[in-house]
């Protein structure tokens, strides 16, 4: 697999995952759920850095070369 794409969609996980984050431990609960979105997204970011070091500059790059592929 792609290594942008890897680190394009574990990066939306973990932002996806800040949420619900806050939302269960504003209630008092264990965020059960979002907790499993984190450990995806961040092995899917650490499998994308394991392969290719990324710099923080290349990380829009990647974003739109993942969504360049998307669109054509």
């Amino acid at each position: 697999m792609d290594t942008d794409l890897l680190l394009v969609v574990g990066l939306i996980l973990l932002g996806l995952a800040l949420p619900p984050i806050v939302g269960a431990l504003s209630e008092g609960r264990a965020p059960k759920a979002a907790s499993i979105m984190v450990f995806a997204g961040g092995s899917l970011v650490v499998l994308a850095l394991n392969n290719h070091t990324y710099k923080l500059d290349e990380v829009p790059e990647a974003f739109m070369r993942v969504v360049a592929r998307f669109i054509h």
